[in-house]
Protein backbone atom coordinates (compact mmCIF):
# COMPACT_ATOMS: atom_id res chain seq x y z
CA UNK A 1 0.00 0.00 0.00
CA UNK A 2 1.27 3.42 -0.77
CA UNK A 3 2.33 6.05 2.54
CA UNK A 4 -0.57 7.91 2.41
CA UNK A 5 -3.15 4.90 2.66
CA UNK A 6 -0.79 3.49 5.30
CA UNK A 7 -0.67 6.87 7.01
CA UNK A 8 -4.89 7.13 7.03
CA UNK A 9 -5.19 3.35 8.23
CA UNK A 10 -2.95 4.87 11.64
CA UNK A 11 -5.09 7.94 11.87
CA UNK A 12 -7.99 5.87 12.12
CA UNK A 13 -6.45 3.42 14.17
CA UNK A 14 -5.41 5.89 16.60
CA UNK A 15 -9.04 7.65 16.47
CA UNK A 16 -10.62 4.13 17.30
CA UNK A 17 -8.81 3.64 20.59
CA UNK A 18 -9.61 7.36 21.15
CA UNK A 19 -13.36 6.23 20.86
CA UNK A 20 -13.27 3.29 23.16
CA UNK A 21 -11.33 5.83 25.80
CA UNK A 22 -13.87 8.31 25.41
CA UNK A 23 -16.64 6.04 25.47
CA UNK A 24 -15.93 4.61 28.41
CA UNK A 25 -16.78 8.08 30.27
CA UNK A 26 -20.45 9.67 30.14
CA UNK A 27 -19.10 13.02 29.69
CA UNK A 28 -16.73 12.24 26.86
CA UNK A 29 -19.36 9.26 25.45
CA UNK A 30 -20.04 11.98 22.62
CA UNK A 31 -16.78 13.06 21.20
CA UNK A 32 -16.01 9.23 21.74
CA UNK A 33 -19.18 8.46 19.29
CA UNK A 34 -17.63 11.06 16.53
CA UNK A 35 -14.05 9.38 16.86
CA UNK A 36 -15.36 6.42 15.85
CA UNK A 37 -17.61 7.73 12.64
CA UNK A 38 -14.77 9.65 11.80
CA UNK A 39 -12.21 6.61 12.29
CA UNK A 40 -14.70 4.05 10.17
CA UNK A 41 -14.76 6.91 6.85
CA UNK A 42 -11.21 7.25 6.97
CA UNK A 43 -10.86 4.06 6.57
CA UNK A 44 -13.17 3.38 4.24
CA UNK A 45 -12.23 6.38 2.14
CA UNK A 46 -8.15 4.94 2.39
CA UNK A 47 -9.26 1.65 1.13
CA UNK A 48 -11.39 2.94 -1.74
CA UNK A 49 -8.11 4.38 -2.58
CA UNK A 50 -5.91 1.61 -1.77
CA UNK A 51 -7.74 -0.76 -4.05
CA UNK A 52 -8.71 2.01 -6.94
CA UNK A 53 -6.00 0.42 -9.29
CA UNK A 54 -7.85 -3.22 -8.85
CA UNK A 55 -11.73 -1.79 -9.62
CA UNK A 56 -13.39 -1.50 -12.91
CA UNK A 57 -16.20 1.15 -13.61
CA UNK A 58 -18.70 -2.03 -12.80
CA UNK A 59 -17.11 -2.62 -9.49
CA UNK A 60 -17.32 0.93 -8.43
CA UNK A 61 -20.48 0.58 -9.54
CA UNK A 62 -21.58 -2.89 -7.10
CA UNK A 63 -20.00 -0.59 -4.27
CA UNK A 64 -22.49 2.14 -4.52
CA UNK A 65 -25.31 0.02 -4.81
CA UNK A 66 -24.04 -1.56 -1.49
CA UNK A 67 -23.52 1.93 0.00
CA UNK A 68 -27.20 2.77 -0.96
CA UNK A 69 -28.46 -0.65 0.60
CA UNK A 70 -26.66 -0.14 3.83
CA UNK A 71 -27.43 3.25 4.53
CA UNK A 72 -31.49 2.26 3.60
CA UNK A 73 -31.31 0.32 5.79
CA UNK A 74 -29.00 2.13 8.77
CA UNK A 75 -30.65 5.55 8.57
CA UNK A 76 -33.73 4.53 9.61
CA UNK A 77 -32.63 2.04 12.20
CA UNK A 78 -30.78 5.66 13.82
CA UNK A 79 -33.68 7.86 13.28
CA UNK A 80 -36.57 6.04 13.27
CA UNK A 81 -36.51 3.26 15.91
CA UNK A 82 -37.07 4.87 19.79
CA UNK A 83 -34.43 4.67 22.44
CA UNK A 84 -36.16 2.00 24.07
CA UNK A 85 -35.42 0.09 21.48
CA UNK A 86 -31.54 0.76 21.38
CA UNK A 87 -30.89 -3.12 22.98
CA UNK A 88 -32.90 -4.40 19.77
CA UNK A 89 -31.00 -2.00 17.29
CA UNK A 90 -27.72 -3.02 18.90
CA UNK A 91 -28.34 -6.65 18.43
CA UNK A 92 -29.92 -6.18 14.54
CA UNK A 93 -26.10 -4.15 14.02
CA UNK A 94 -24.02 -7.03 15.37
CA UNK A 95 -26.46 -9.34 12.83
CA UNK A 96 -25.55 -7.12 9.79
CA UNK A 97 -22.08 -7.19 10.94
CA UNK A 98 -21.46 -10.68 11.24
CA UNK A 99 -23.73 -11.78 8.16
CA UNK A 100 -21.20 -9.41 6.15
CA UNK A 101 -18.14 -11.26 8.04
CA UNK A 102 -19.24 -14.15 6.83
CA UNK A 103 -20.27 -13.36 3.50
CA UNK A 104 -16.69 -12.09 2.60
CA UNK A 105 -15.63 -15.54 3.77
CA UNK A 106 -17.37 -17.68 1.71
CA UNK A 107 -16.80 -15.05 -1.11
CA UNK A 108 -13.04 -15.39 -0.48
CA UNK A 109 -12.97 -19.03 -0.18
CA UNK A 110 -15.07 -19.65 -3.52
CA UNK A 111 -12.30 -16.88 -5.12
CA UNK A 112 -9.83 -19.35 -3.61
CA UNK A 113 -10.71 -22.58 -4.99
CA UNK A 114 -9.18 -24.29 -2.18
CA UNK A 115 -5.70 -22.46 -3.70
CA UNK A 116 -4.35 -21.12 -0.33
CA UNK A 117 -1.46 -21.58 2.12
CA UNK A 118 -2.90 -23.16 5.48
CA UNK A 119 -2.70 -20.02 7.64
CA UNK A 120 -4.98 -18.04 5.05
CA UNK A 121 -7.37 -20.98 5.32
CA UNK A 122 -7.26 -21.25 9.43
CA UNK A 123 -7.92 -18.10 9.36
CA UNK A 124 -10.78 -18.06 6.82
CA UNK A 125 -12.32 -20.82 9.02
CA UNK A 126 -12.26 -18.44 11.86
CA UNK A 127 -13.79 -15.48 10.25
CA UNK A 128 -16.69 -17.50 9.39
CA UNK A 129 -16.98 -19.61 12.29
CA UNK A 130 -17.18 -16.50 14.47
CA UNK A 131 -19.09 -14.24 11.49
CA UNK A 132 -21.86 -16.86 10.97
CA UNK A 133 -22.67 -17.72 14.87
CA UNK A 134 -22.78 -13.55 15.95
CA UNK A 135 -25.29 -13.64 12.42
CA UNK A 136 -27.26 -16.21 14.01
CA UNK A 137 -27.24 -14.86 17.42
CA UNK A 138 -28.08 -11.76 17.15
CA UNK A 139 -30.97 -12.42 15.42
CA UNK A 140 -32.25 -14.77 17.68
CA UNK A 141 -31.21 -12.28 20.55
CA UNK A 142 -32.89 -8.96 18.13
CA UNK A 143 -35.82 -11.91 18.68
CA UNK A 144 -36.28 -12.26 22.05
CA UNK A 145 -35.75 -8.60 22.92
CA UNK A 146 -38.75 -7.31 20.26
CA UNK A 147 -39.94 -9.81 21.90
CA UNK A 148 -40.92 -11.40 18.31
CA UNK A 149 -40.19 -14.75 20.02
CA UNK A 150 -40.54 -15.47 23.97
CA UNK A 151 -37.84 -14.06 26.35
CA UNK A 152 -38.09 -17.13 28.13
CA UNK A 153 -35.09 -19.87 27.96
CA UNK A 154 -36.07 -22.85 26.03
CA UNK A 155 -34.76 -25.69 27.92
CA UNK A 156 -34.48 -29.35 26.46
CA UNK A 157 -32.78 -32.67 27.58
CA UNK A 158 -29.44 -32.85 27.06
CA UNK A 159 -29.36 -29.16 25.32
CA UNK A 160 -26.00 -28.65 26.80
CA UNK A 161 -24.79 -31.92 25.38
CA UNK A 162 -26.39 -30.56 21.99
CA UNK A 163 -24.71 -26.85 22.24
CA UNK A 164 -21.05 -27.94 22.90
CA UNK A 165 -21.00 -30.69 20.28
CA UNK A 166 -22.50 -28.45 17.74
CA UNK A 167 -19.40 -26.04 18.89
CA UNK A 168 -16.73 -28.38 18.86
CA UNK A 169 -18.02 -29.50 15.11
CA UNK A 170 -17.78 -25.79 14.36
CA UNK A 171 -14.14 -25.43 15.44
CA UNK A 172 -12.68 -28.49 14.79
CA UNK A 173 -13.69 -27.69 11.17
CA UNK A 174 -12.47 -24.51 11.25
CA UNK A 175 -9.07 -26.35 12.36
CA UNK A 176 -9.43 -28.84 9.65
CA UNK A 177 -9.84 -25.39 6.84
CA UNK A 178 -6.26 -25.21 7.61
CA UNK A 179 -5.27 -28.36 6.69
CA UNK A 180 -8.00 -29.24 3.99
CA UNK A 181 -8.77 -25.70 2.30
CA UNK A 182 -9.81 -27.93 -0.76
CA UNK A 183 -12.24 -30.28 1.08
CA UNK A 184 -16.06 -28.94 0.05
CA UNK A 185 -17.70 -31.39 2.89
CA UNK A 186 -15.70 -29.46 5.57
CA UNK A 187 -16.50 -25.66 4.28
CA UNK A 188 -20.01 -26.82 4.36
CA UNK A 189 -19.85 -28.60 7.61
CA UNK A 190 -18.32 -25.47 8.86
CA UNK A 191 -21.08 -23.14 7.28
CA UNK A 192 -23.91 -25.59 8.73
CA UNK A 193 -22.65 -25.87 12.08
CA UNK A 194 -21.48 -22.06 12.74
CA UNK A 195 -25.15 -21.10 11.94
CA UNK A 196 -26.38 -23.57 14.19
CA UNK A 197 -24.36 -23.02 16.90
CA UNK A 198 -25.65 -18.93 17.30
CA UNK A 199 -29.03 -20.41 17.52
CA UNK A 200 -28.63 -23.39 19.70
CA UNK A 201 -26.78 -20.43 22.16
CA UNK A 202 -29.10 -17.94 22.30
CA UNK A 203 -32.72 -19.95 22.59
CA UNK A 204 -31.53 -21.48 26.57
CA UNK A 205 -30.72 -18.34 27.27
CA UNK A 206 -33.41 -16.02 29.54
CA UNK A 207 -34.08 -12.28 28.72
CA UNK A 208 -32.23 -11.26 32.17
CA UNK A 209 -28.79 -12.44 30.38
CA UNK A 210 -29.17 -10.53 27.67
CA UNK A 211 -27.16 -7.56 28.81
CA UNK A 212 -24.07 -9.82 28.92
CA UNK A 213 -25.11 -11.70 25.65
CA UNK A 214 -25.07 -8.49 23.60
CA UNK A 215 -21.74 -7.80 25.24
CA UNK A 216 -20.48 -11.53 24.29
CA UNK A 217 -21.86 -11.36 20.33
CA UNK A 218 -19.59 -7.89 20.25
CA UNK A 219 -16.92 -9.70 20.84
CA UNK A 220 -17.41 -12.31 18.51
CA UNK A 221 -18.04 -10.05 15.85
CA UNK A 222 -14.63 -8.24 16.54
CA UNK A 223 -13.21 -11.21 16.43
CA UNK A 224 -14.48 -12.42 13.09
CA UNK A 225 -13.48 -8.45 11.75
CA UNK A 226 -9.78 -9.35 13.06
CA UNK A 227 -9.77 -12.69 11.15
CA UNK A 228 -11.28 -11.42 8.35
CA UNK A 229 -8.33 -8.94 8.57
CA UNK A 230 -5.77 -11.78 8.19
CA UNK A 231 -7.61 -13.08 5.05
CA UNK A 232 -7.87 -10.04 3.46
CA UNK A 233 -4.35 -8.70 4.46
CA UNK A 234 -5.50 -5.68 5.69
CA UNK A 235 -3.99 -4.59 9.07
CA UNK A 236 -6.48 -1.74 9.61
CA UNK A 237 -9.15 -4.45 9.81
CA UNK A 238 -7.11 -6.42 12.17
CA UNK A 239 -6.60 -3.37 14.78
CA UNK A 240 -10.07 -2.80 14.45
CA UNK A 241 -11.52 -6.02 15.21
CA UNK A 242 -8.94 -6.77 17.94
CA UNK A 243 -10.25 -3.61 19.76
CA UNK A 244 -13.51 -4.42 19.39
CA UNK A 245 -13.53 -8.06 20.77
CA UNK A 246 -11.49 -7.29 23.86
CA UNK A 247 -13.72 -4.36 24.64
CA UNK A 248 -16.90 -6.80 23.63
CA UNK A 249 -14.97 -8.94 26.31
CA UNK A 250 -13.90 -7.05 28.74
CA UNK A 251 -17.72 -5.44 28.69
CA UNK A 252 -18.99 -8.98 28.71
CA UNK A 253 -17.06 -9.77 31.92
CA UNK A 254 -18.26 -6.50 33.75
CA UNK A 255 -21.55 -7.49 32.84
CA UNK A 256 -21.53 -11.24 34.55
CA UNK A 257 -19.74 -9.47 37.53
CA UNK A 258 -22.54 -7.12 37.90
CA UNK A 259 -25.36 -9.87 37.72
CA UNK A 260 -22.92 -12.18 39.57
CA UNK A 261 -22.74 -14.77 36.95
CA UNK A 262 -20.02 -17.31 35.16
CA UNK A 263 -19.64 -17.44 31.53
CA UNK A 264 -20.25 -20.69 30.96
CA UNK A 265 -23.69 -20.07 33.49
CA UNK A 266 -24.77 -17.99 30.68
CA UNK A 267 -24.05 -19.20 27.94
CA UNK A 268 -24.50 -23.06 28.42
CA UNK A 269 -27.01 -22.46 31.73
CA UNK A 270 -30.38 -20.95 31.23
CA UNK A 271 -31.66 -18.25 34.13
CA UNK A 272 -34.80 -20.08 36.12
CA UNK A 273 -38.25 -18.56 35.58
CA UNK A 274 -41.15 -18.60 37.64
CA UNK A 275 -44.20 -18.36 36.74
CA UNK A 276 -45.65 -14.74 36.47
CA UNK A 277 -45.62 -12.83 40.12
CA UNK A 278 -48.34 -12.67 42.32
CA UNK A 279 -51.09 -10.25 41.30
CA UNK A 280 -52.27 -7.07 42.84
CA UNK A 281 -53.72 -7.85 46.25
CA UNK A 282 -51.74 -10.90 46.93
CA UNK A 283 -48.72 -10.50 48.95
CA UNK A 284 -46.18 -13.05 50.63
CA UNK A 285 -46.26 -11.18 54.10
CA UNK A 286 -50.16 -10.69 53.56
CA UNK A 287 -49.90 -7.02 52.71
CA UNK A 288 -52.59 -5.75 50.69
CA UNK A 289 -51.24 -3.83 47.49
CA UNK A 290 -53.35 -0.62 46.93
CA UNK A 291 -51.83 1.60 43.99
CA UNK A 292 -51.29 5.07 45.23
CA UNK A 293 -52.88 8.27 43.46
CA UNK A 294 -49.92 10.84 41.89
CA UNK A 295 -51.40 13.45 44.21
CA UNK A 296 -50.66 10.94 47.27
CA UNK A 297 -46.97 10.22 45.78
CA UNK A 298 -46.45 13.61 44.77
CA UNK A 299 -47.09 14.55 48.86
CA UNK A 300 -44.09 12.16 49.51
CA UNK A 301 -41.52 14.36 47.50
CA UNK A 302 -43.20 18.03 48.90
CA UNK A 303 -40.26 19.09 51.91
CA UNK A 304 -37.68 16.38 50.98
CA UNK A 305 -33.62 17.04 51.38
CA UNK A 306 -32.59 14.33 48.95
CA UNK A 307 -34.66 12.10 45.69
CA UNK A 308 -33.08 8.95 44.46
CA UNK A 309 -34.55 8.51 40.79
CA UNK A 310 -33.71 5.10 39.76
CA UNK A 311 -34.64 4.66 36.07
CA UNK A 312 -35.38 1.30 34.18
CA UNK A 313 -37.14 -0.40 31.59
CA UNK A 314 -40.30 0.99 31.98
CA UNK A 315 -38.87 4.72 31.98
CA UNK A 316 -37.10 3.89 28.77
CA UNK A 317 -40.42 1.97 27.21
CA UNK A 318 -42.61 4.90 28.03
CA UNK A 319 -39.86 7.76 26.69
CA UNK A 320 -39.97 9.28 30.40
CA UNK A 321 -36.86 10.80 30.08
CA UNK A 322 -37.42 14.37 29.76
CA UNK A 323 -40.62 14.56 31.78
CA UNK A 324 -38.37 13.16 34.58
CA UNK A 325 -35.41 16.07 34.09
CA UNK A 326 -38.12 18.33 34.65
CA UNK A 327 -38.96 16.38 37.85
CA UNK A 328 -35.96 16.52 39.14
CA UNK A 329 -35.58 20.69 37.91
CA UNK A 330 -39.00 21.21 39.73
CA UNK A 331 -37.56 19.46 43.18
CA UNK A 332 -34.74 21.38 42.71
CA UNK A 333 -36.13 24.34 43.07
CA UNK A 334 -37.31 23.46 46.48
CA UNK A 335 -34.49 22.60 47.71
CA UNK A 336 -33.82 18.55 46.75
CA UNK A 337 -30.94 17.64 45.78
CA UNK A 338 -32.00 14.79 42.54
CA UNK A 339 -29.26 12.70 41.78
CA UNK A 340 -30.04 9.66 39.44
CA UNK A 341 -28.88 5.53 40.36
CA UNK A 342 -27.36 3.75 37.29
CA UNK A 343 -27.48 -0.06 37.89
CA UNK A 344 -24.78 -1.33 35.17
CA UNK A 345 -27.26 -3.84 33.64
CA UNK A 346 -30.67 -2.05 33.90
CA UNK A 347 -32.65 -1.66 30.66
CA UNK A 348 -32.09 -4.53 28.18
CA UNK A 349 -28.64 -3.87 27.47
CA UNK A 350 -25.35 -2.43 29.06
CA UNK A 351 -25.07 1.39 29.44
CA UNK A 352 -28.84 1.39 28.25
CA UNK A 353 -29.94 4.15 31.10
CA UNK A 354 -26.96 6.07 30.21
CA UNK A 355 -27.69 6.43 26.57
CA UNK A 356 -31.71 6.97 27.71
CA UNK A 357 -31.05 9.95 30.00
CA UNK A 358 -28.65 11.42 27.82
CA UNK A 359 -30.77 12.19 25.30
CA UNK A 360 -32.69 14.54 27.40
CA UNK A 361 -29.23 16.69 28.75
CA UNK A 362 -29.42 15.49 31.96
CA UNK A 363 -26.11 16.77 33.89
CA UNK A 364 -23.54 14.21 33.83
CA UNK A 365 -23.01 14.81 38.11
CA UNK A 366 -26.35 13.33 38.60
CA UNK A 367 -25.76 10.38 37.17
CA UNK A 368 -24.02 8.22 40.41
CA UNK A 369 -23.25 4.45 39.58
CA UNK A 370 -24.48 1.40 41.74
CA UNK A 371 -21.22 1.67 43.97
CA UNK A 372 -21.38 5.52 44.55
CA UNK A 373 -24.72 5.95 45.00
CA UNK A 374 -25.75 2.77 47.17
CA UNK A 375 -23.97 4.38 50.44
CA UNK A 376 -26.76 7.77 49.96
CA UNK A 377 -30.17 5.37 49.93
CA UNK A 378 -30.20 5.84 53.86
CA UNK A 379 -29.88 9.54 53.19
CA UNK A 380 -32.49 9.65 51.01
CA UNK A 381 -36.12 10.58 51.98
CA UNK A 382 -37.64 9.33 48.88
CA UNK A 383 -36.46 6.99 46.37
CA UNK A 384 -38.38 7.19 42.73
CA UNK A 385 -38.57 3.34 40.96
CA UNK A 386 -39.04 4.07 37.44
CA UNK A 387 -39.87 0.15 36.44
CA UNK A 388 -36.51 -1.11 37.39
CA UNK A 389 -37.55 -4.51 38.64
CA UNK A 390 -35.06 -6.97 38.71
CA UNK A 391 -32.03 -4.38 39.84
CA UNK A 392 -33.94 -3.37 43.02
CA UNK A 393 -35.05 -6.70 44.18
CA UNK A 394 -33.90 -7.31 47.88
CA UNK A 395 -34.18 -10.62 47.09
CA UNK A 396 -30.35 -10.86 45.18
CA UNK A 397 -29.40 -10.40 49.11
CA UNK A 398 -31.25 -12.69 50.76
CA UNK A 399 -33.46 -15.60 48.98
CA UNK A 400 -30.69 -17.70 47.86
CA UNK A 401 -33.48 -19.68 46.16
CA UNK A 402 -33.76 -17.04 43.50
CA UNK A 403 -32.32 -16.84 40.39
CA UNK A 404 -30.92 -13.67 40.77
CA UNK A 405 -29.84 -14.32 44.07
CA UNK A 406 -26.10 -12.49 44.64
CA UNK A 407 -26.75 -10.12 42.04
CA UNK A 408 -25.31 -6.97 43.27
CA UNK A 409 -28.27 -4.52 43.20
CA UNK A 410 -29.02 -0.50 43.84
CA UNK A 411 -30.36 -0.45 47.87
CA UNK A 412 -33.40 1.14 47.15
CA UNK A 413 -34.88 -0.53 50.01
CA UNK A 414 -32.53 1.18 52.31
CA UNK A 415 -34.81 4.84 51.38
CA UNK A 416 -37.02 5.93 54.26
CA UNK A 417 -39.75 6.03 51.01
CA UNK A 418 -40.10 4.17 48.30
CA UNK A 419 -42.47 5.08 44.84
CA UNK A 420 -42.33 2.40 42.59
CA UNK A 421 -44.22 3.44 39.24
CA UNK A 422 -45.33 0.38 37.46
CA UNK A 423 -47.88 -0.20 34.34
CA UNK A 424 -48.78 -3.51 36.12
CA UNK A 425 -47.92 -5.92 38.82
CA UNK A 426 -46.18 -8.06 36.17
CA UNK A 427 -42.80 -9.03 36.97
CA UNK A 428 -38.95 -8.06 35.47
CA UNK A 429 -36.94 -9.47 32.76
CA UNK A 430 -35.96 -12.40 35.12
CA UNK A 431 -39.54 -13.14 35.64
CA UNK A 432 -39.29 -13.14 39.99
CA UNK A 433 -41.27 -11.05 42.02
CA UNK A 434 -39.81 -7.82 43.13
CA UNK A 435 -39.88 -8.15 47.21
CA UNK A 436 -39.00 -4.85 47.11
CA UNK A 437 -43.15 -4.27 46.67
CA UNK A 438 -44.40 -5.97 49.86
CA UNK A 439 -42.30 -3.32 52.09
CA UNK A 440 -44.26 -0.82 54.45
CA UNK A 441 -41.99 1.72 53.23
CA UNK A 442 -42.95 1.08 49.34
CA UNK A 443 -46.08 2.79 47.86
CA UNK A 444 -46.95 1.76 43.72
CA UNK A 445 -48.44 4.01 41.76
CA UNK A 446 -49.32 2.12 38.66
CA UNK A 447 -49.18 4.07 35.13
CA UNK A 448 -46.65 4.62 31.95
CA UNK A 449 -43.47 6.27 33.99
CA UNK A 450 -44.00 9.39 31.45
CA UNK A 451 -47.70 10.17 32.54
CA UNK A 452 -47.13 9.79 36.10
CA UNK A 453 -43.82 11.88 36.04
CA UNK A 454 -45.80 14.43 34.09
CA UNK A 455 -48.48 14.34 36.63
CA UNK A 456 -45.95 14.63 39.60
CA UNK A 457 -44.65 18.15 37.75
CA UNK A 458 -48.02 19.36 37.28
CA UNK A 459 -49.12 18.57 40.65
CA UNK A 460 -45.65 20.58 41.66
CA UNK A 461 -46.40 23.62 39.82
CA UNK A 462 -50.26 23.80 40.19
CA UNK A 463 -49.43 24.13 44.46
CA UNK A 464 -46.81 26.57 43.43
CA UNK A 465 -43.79 25.21 44.41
Amino acid sequence: MSTPVNLAYLVSAALFVLALKWMSQVKTARKGNWAGTGAMVIAVLATLVAGAPEFTTQGYVWIAVAIVIGAAAGAPMALIMPMTAVPQRTALSHAFGGLAVGLVGIAKYFTYNGKMSGMVAGALGAEILLGLITFTGSALAFGKLQEIISTRPIVYPGRIFVSIGTLIIAVCSAIAMGFMPDSPAVFYTLVISSLMFGVFLIIPIGGADMPTVIAILNSYGGLSACAMGFVLDNKLLIVAGALDGTSGLILAILMCKAMNRSFTNVLFGASAYRAAGAGAGAAPNGKQIVGWSVEDAKELLTDTRLVIIVPGYGLAVSQAQHAVKELAAVLKEQGTEVIFAIHPVAGRMPGHMNVVLAEADIPYDQLWEMDSVNPRFAEADVAIVLGANDVTNPAARTNKASPIYGMPILDVDKARRVIFVKRSMNTGFAGVDNELFYLDKTVLVFGDAKKVVTGLVAGFKDSGH
